[in-house]
Formats: structure tokens, sequence, C-alpha cells
């Protein structure tokens, strides 16, 4: 399936790029994001907590504008066209 993958901050400047279109095998967000931190080595870390159980810090993953804290986490099914936004925990205007 192909996703829309749209990067704030520093997760930007990881990336090289605001906006990827990844093509994945991906079920859920967590395995998403376990993908992009292999796919993008400055992105390790930075996007899953050390213990692979939730997001790093104060990180903020939406599906299609909707928190996926307040949808299943990392378990938030993920559908082809998904557009899923990462910001880090600092950031802001």
């Amino acid at each position: 399936m192909q996703l829309e993958c749209v990067f704030f901050g520093p997760f930007r400047d990881a990336v090289g790029r605001k906006t990827v279109h990844p093509e994945t095998d991906a079920e859920t967000v967590g395995d998403l994001l376990r993908e992009l931190e292999s796919s993008y080595p400055a992105l390790e870390g930075e996007l899953l907590a050390d213990d692979g159980d939730g997001l790093a810090g104060d990180t903020v993953v939406t599906k299609n504008k909707r928190n996926v804290t307040h949808v299943d986490g990392l378990e938030t099914t993920l559908e082809d066209g998904d557009v899923i936004r990462l910001v880090p925990s600092v950031y802001g205007g």
C-alpha cells in the first residue's frame, strides 16, 4: 500500500524533505514507525520509545488528522492512502 507521511520540524530535517510517499507492507502505525526509523537513520530513537512500547517523548502522530493515541496507539491500523503526520515533541509557533 502507499501512504503519505508528512514530517515537521527536526523530523523534516532528518528525512530531508517534508513529505514522502512510501510503499509499505506495514499493517499498523507502530510497524510504519519502525520502518521509518530504519529507512532514515537520523530518525532512529526519535519516533518510538526506547522500550518500543509507545511514542518517544511527546511526539504526536496523526492518521488522517486524528491523533493515534485517541484511536489504538501504535496498533492503529493503516489503509492505502492514509496521511500520517509526525510532529516532534517540541515544535510550535
